[in-house]
């Protein structure tokens, strides 16, 4: 079974490569100049540190300890 763990370890190095995928893209459209595209290399890996830190403090982790907690 594919369970949530599952799919946020595949998420995480999606989420990190998005940003540099959707600047290529921009860049090799030629839609954007280098400007406009230049902001979004880093919006991938901020959004894969976001997710796992989401899911450390809100996630089944973060759950789990606040039950063992007396």
């Amino acid at each position: 079974m594919f369970e949530r763990a599952d799919a946020i370890l595949a998420a995480v190095p999606l989420l990190a490569v998005s940003g540099l995928a959707l600047r290529s893209l921009i860049a090799v459209t030629g839609v954007g100049t280098g400007l406009l595209a230049a902001p979004l290399a880093p919006v991938g890996p901020l959004a894969a540190l976001a997710l796992v830190f989401r899911e450390l403090l809100v996630g089944p982790v973060a759950e789990d300890a606040a039950d063992d907690q007396p």
